[in-house]
């Protein structure tokens, strides 16, 4: 007798695996922990074989039955729906190694070690926000340039032109080193030069006119925000250091007796500071307490 839905949901679990026969082959094993296995008996060659056709419920009584008669249509068409089965997961792990997420992913393990941790961060963030979820499972082979045209004008209707650039970038050096693995032949990202809408730099000129300097120390003198970039602002105009070097500052560098900061330049956050050849010492012309 054909199994029904209810018959399913209400099996029992015994001590043993049991099986509720279907038809045509087709049954389920009740496993003693309470998981149910689709399996499907056929013969091929003169030997009766075993194919598994999911779990209930994830696979219902429906879907089962017809993943049955697709594997009774493989047997009648002269192929074993096991060996059948077999090449298509080939075919899969395949394709999937060869996706444009897995090749990325690929790529920036390559370049991770020689990166700072921040740029690291904002590389993979880009990927995962902006690449992996609209082409990350294609294979790179399939990947033309109208679809990262349209990825990237996603980006563009935000208005975040600059990202676009940057991701686009990125892309870039996804498929060059896909060329170099072998993965495609050709770069699809090549034929997006000049697609983008252009990014307007706005530059900010250094101040070197005498009569600027008093107005400029006034403006940072007088400004309302948080107390760590007041205490920075303040403290700019009197070492002459970079903002970065600014900001990174340790309070083991700077020696209040003596009012001196002596800083050694940190390029890399995953590394020792470099060689003495790049220190540097500035005079401070009043000492802060740590507290200040």
């Amino acid at each position: 007798m054909p199994l029904t839905d209810t018959a399913l949901r209400n099996a029992k679990p015994g001590q043993k695996p049991r099986k509720l026969f279907d038809s045509l082959g087709l049954f389920v094993i009740v496993n003693p922990n309470g998981s149910r296995w689709w399996r499907i008996k056929y013969r091929f060659g003169g030997k009766e074989k075993l194919l598994s056709l999911g779990v209930y419920p994830d696979v219902g009584l429906k879907e089962a039955r017809q993943r049955r008669d697709a594997c009774r249509h493989t047997l009648a068409s002269g192929l074993n729906p096991s060996d059948t089965r077999k090449t298509e997961h080939a075919v899969e792990v395949e394709v999937t190694a060869d996706s444009l997420e897995t090749v990325a992913r690929e790529w920036y393990g390559k370049q991770r070690p020689r990166w700072t941790q921040g740029h690291r961060q904002t590389v993979l963030r880009r990927l995962e926000l902006y690449v992996f979820p609209i082409l990350g499972t294609h294979s790179m082979a399939d990947i033309r340039a109208p679809e990262l045209l349209a990825m990237l004008r996603r980006l563009e209707a935000r208005e975040v032109y600059e990202t676009a650039h940057r991701v686009l970038h990125l892309c870039q050096q996804v498929c060059r080193y896909a060329i170099a693995t072998g993965r495609i032949t050709a770069d699809p990202s090549a034929a997006l030069r000049g697609a983008l809408t252009p990014v307007t730099t706005r530059h900010f000129s250094a101040v070197t006119d005498p009569k600027d300097i008093a107005p400029l120390l006034r403006m940072l003198d007088g400004y309302q925000g948080t107390p760590v970039v007041v205490s920075a602002l303040r403290l700019a105009p009197l070492v002459f250091v970079r903002p970065g070097e600014l900001r990174k500052a340790k309070w083991a560098d700077i020696a209040l007796d003596t009012a001196e900061w002596r800083y050694r330049r940190h390029e890399n956050t995953n590394t020792a500071y470099r060689p003495a050849c790049h220190s540097s010492r500035r005079r401070l012309t009043s000492a802060a307490s740590p507290d200040e």
